[in-house]
């Protein structure tokens, strides 16, 4: 199945499908919202990954836990989302913000999900138009069917042990425990692989080639029970995403080592 459209594609189908900007900065959380309102693909509605794609956190349960079912719901039908709507996600970030909010569609059971291949970056470069306007609230009759077996909590991984195989999708600095510049502990969970989900895209943020992906996951196909974290369940889905493309089932983490490393000695 194909998670992807083209900027050219996408031309053609403005005011054919549903269109999420997901753009978003870690480090500076309105820099979004703020590119966004300067300029943005026709038609688009903004997804904040925080308000929007996530729910308040807490004590445990990581930096991003997933969103409240009815909230998210309710936010998708004032975008015109029905249940069999084309849904069009893109960000700037090499896709992962688009990826979480692709992912969590799906999980949400909504499968007509594409990412825009290049990022409003390449939509840019292909000429694409801009608007600065917000598109009207609409009234949808999306309802949620979660995929409940698409996640694992830390209880699970506990309990499984070597059983499944966990995927680390930070940099290698992070997954060592060299550097940790947002969470409180450094390091990875026992036992856990190293994939760093960049290695999904190019530095230009388009996909890589089905060989390409295939390659990165060649020493694990045939496994089961893989699991994907990162630091907060949201850069994870790339490797997810990467991981569906190669034709390999994998579960994630929602709460990853946010999450994990909130129950360790700080």
């Amino acid at each position: 199945m194909n998670h992807f459209i083209t900027s050219e594609q996408l031309k053609t189908q403005l005011g054919k499908v549903v269109i999420f900007d997901c753009r978003f900065n870690l480090m500076n959380k309105t820099l979004g919202r703020e590119q966004y309102r300067a300029g943005h693909i026709p038609g688009a509605y903004f997804l904040h990954l925080e308000k929007d794609l996530s729910s308040e956190t807490g004590t445990h349960g990581g930096r991003h836990p997933l969103p409240d079912t009815e909230a998210l719901s309710k936010k998708l039908r004032s975008a015109g989302v029905n249940q069999h709507s084309l849904i069009v996600v893109y960000d700037d970030s090499r896709m992962g913000y688009a990826a979480r909010a692709w992912w969590l569609l799906r999980y949400f059971g909504h499968s007509q999900v594409l990412i825009l291949d290049g990022g409003f970056t390449g939509w840019i470069s292909a000429g694409g138009a801009i608007d600065r306007r917000e598109p009207t609230i609409k009234n949808g009759n999306f309802k949620a069917s979660l995929q409940a077996d698409w996640i694992v909590n830390r209880d699970d991984i506990l309990q499984a042990g070597p059983s499944f195989t966990l995927i680390d999708s930070r940099e290698t600095k992070r997954y060592l425990g060299e550097e940790e510049p947002i969470d409180p502990v450094a390091g990875h969970i026992p036992g856990a692989l190293n994939y760093f989900w960049q290695d999904a895209t190019t530095e230009q943020g388009f996909i890589q080639s089905d060989e390409v992906q295939r390659k990165r996951w060649a020493d694990l196909t045939g496994r089961d029970n893989l699991v994907v974290y990162c630091g907060s369940g949201v850069t994870a889905c790339v490797n997810l995403l990467s991981l569906e493309i190669s034709g390999v089932k994998a579960k994630l983490y929602p709460g990853s080592w946010s999450d994990w490393c909130s129950y360790l000695p700080q």
